[in-house]
């Protein structure tokens, strides 16, 4: 029987290479959100990253935000997405793939300040294709969860 290849994201190797310093995590994050560029509208940036758990903030601005100055339920949608799917690059073996299929939200409170979102994963032993759900927290300036999302992503063999 052979071992279980370890995650091999390209993503981590950097973070663990310039992670260190708020310079790097705000440059690795830069070249995250220009990969997928809807991303930057939120201008994310990495706080922590390593398999099993991604957390990023996001400064509440004038361009996230909705018609009565909180921030926006499509802004803390793209943190959430942002944060479940580092999660997943970087606890995912090697041989695997992953994509969202499906995300449901949950707006706890408004979102007055600047935000970080969290998402921990309990389990990353993936040893088979399927679908998990990828829990993500949003939390406040005063550590108050104001959004809570559970995104469906489906876990494929890489071709």
């Amino acid at each position: 029987m052979s071992a279980i290849p370890e995650p091999n994201s390209p993503v981590l190797k950097a973070y663990r290479a310039i992670g260190n310093n708020p310079a790097g995590r705000w440059t690795l994050s830069r070249a995250i959100a220009l990969k997928a560029p809807f991303f930057t509208t939120i201008n994310p940036v990495l706080t922590r990253l390593e398999p099993g758990r991604v957390e990023a903030t996001m400064k509440k601005r004038w361009l996230v935000t909705n018609h009565i100055g909180t921030v926006h339920a499509i802004a803390m949608c793209n943190l959430a997405e942002f944060v479940g799917g580092l999660c997943m690059e970087v606890s995912l073996r090697g041989d695997m793939r992953w994509i969202p299929v499906g995300m449901q939200v949950h707006y706890q409170k408004m979102a007055k300040t600047d935000l970080k979102g969290v998402s921990v994963l309990d389990d990353i032993a993936f040893t088979e294709p399927g679908d998990i759900v990828v829990p993500v927290s949003v939390t406040d300036a005063d550590d108050v969860e104001v959004f809570r999302a559970d995104i469906s992503m489906r876990i494929s063999w890489k071709k």
